[in-house]
């Protein structure tokens, strides 16, 4: 019982000293903010580039070519690729986009045969009517939510990137980040429409009936087009697209360090002010010691002053930064592959506990400086 009113006691302590508070509190929200951004950013960086035990898609790319302009395959190498062991099924698709270098703002057509749709969207939330219309309609696209919430669009939506113009037949979600800022057009229209012909395509996404087998079936398909006009590349897809956007994958890794930064920067600043406050209080907690007060009294009265402007300063920040990355819709994308920055529940409550650590921490070293000295030093402020 002792320690919550000692707390409600060090929010007094707190309130008298209210614009210094509101100073540290806004510097903790600052920090927490920029934490939470960049752990958004490192959460998304690994669920688009790390592989998982179970990932059984394979990457078929035209060999010594990075961006989409420049990967032509002929569409004919997919029956090849059918037969060869320990391949499930094959998805030829041409890649469009407006943007082949790094932005947050690049449109990714991706065409798929009509046969072949229901079998990409293995994953995704998608309806048999939204498939339906998507069928009936040679320039419907079937586009991801980020997309479409970044491009504020709906369904029954013109639609024009790249030179293209295609109507929105319906929005998806997906446990892809790649589906979630693509459109999906039929593959016949966005090869007459990006004028590269029929018969040519981007790449193959090749499913395999034995995820251990990732590395043997690529060795085989890229022996068989071998000695081919058009060599190709193959690896598994999320290894595809960590190289592929290697740069790009570069610069969010980075960022960990400010995340860092920021941790400790917050530590110190709710340190810092916790100090200051101590050594202003000095005759107080003599007095309040005089009177009955115990050393562990005092001891949480200053941790509980560094838990509390972590919670709340923690809080604001936290909030903050969900508010800004929900209404965002932020996604980099680099040579038509998307890392998407989706907020999930386990970082806010890292933040969470890290913001109640630093502030708890932040206050020993002044918890202990004010056990400090002669009792009749203090009451006489020396």
């Amino acid at each position: 019982m002792w320690l919550i009113n000692l707390t409600f006691l060090s929010l007094k302590q707190l309130k008298r000293h209210w614009v210094r508070s509101l100073l540290t509190i806004a510097g903790t929200a600052c920090g927490m903010f920029l934490f939470m951004t960049v752990e958004t950013f490192q959460e998304g960086l690994k669920t688009a580039t790390e592989q998982t035990a179970g990932d059984d898609t394979l990457v078929v790319y035209r060999d010594k070519r990075f961006c989409p302009f420049t990967s032509r395959l002929p569409e004919d190498y997919g029956r090849k690729i059918e037969k060869l062991p320990g391949v499930k099924s094959v998805i030829p698709i041409q890649v469009i986009v407006n943007n082949c270098g790094t932005s947050l703002d690049t449109v990714t057509f991706r065409g798929v045969p009509e046969n072949k749709i229901e079998t990409y969207f293995t994953d995704s939330k998608v309806d048999a009517a939204m498939i339906q219309s998507w069928k009936n309609a040679g320039d419907s696209a079937i586009i991801g939510k980020e997309l479409a919430a970044r491009r504020g669009l709906n369904a029954g939506d013109r639609f024009d990137a790249a030179g293209i113009t295609v109507r929105i037949a319906g929005i998806i979600d997906s446990d892809d980040p790649q589906n979630l800022n693509s459109a999906f057009v039929q593959l016949d229209f966005l090869q007459k429409a990006s004028k590269r012909g029929l018969g040519e395509v981007t790449q193959f996404n090749v499913k395999v009936t034995d995820h251990t087998q990732l590395e043997a079936v690529a060795e085989r398909i890229d022996d068989t087009f071998r000695s081919d006009r058009e060599p190709t590349h193959t690896r598994p897809e999320k290894a595809f697209i960590a190289n592929t956007a290697k740069d790009m994958v570069e610069l969010i890794s980075f960022t960990r360090w400010l995340g860092l930064a920021a941790v400790v920067a917050v530590l110190f600043l709710i340190a810092n002010t916790i100090i200051i406050a101590v050594r202003g209080r000095i005759t107080e907690n003599a007095v309040m010691q005089s009177i009955g007060f115990q050393s562990e009294h005092l001891s949480w009265m200053t941790l509980a002053e560094g838990f509390l402007i972590g919670i709340i300063g923690g809080g604001l920040g936290i909030l903050s930064a969900y508010i800004f990355l929900i209404t965002g819709n932020f996604a980099i994308s680099s040579e038509g592959l998307s890392i998407v920055f989706t907020i999930h529940q386990t970082t806010i409550i890292k933040a969470a506990v890290l913001a109640i650590i630093i502030g708890l921490t932040s206050g020993i070293y002044p918890a202990l400086q004010s056990l400090r000295g002669n009792l009749v030093d203090k009451l006489r402020n020396v």
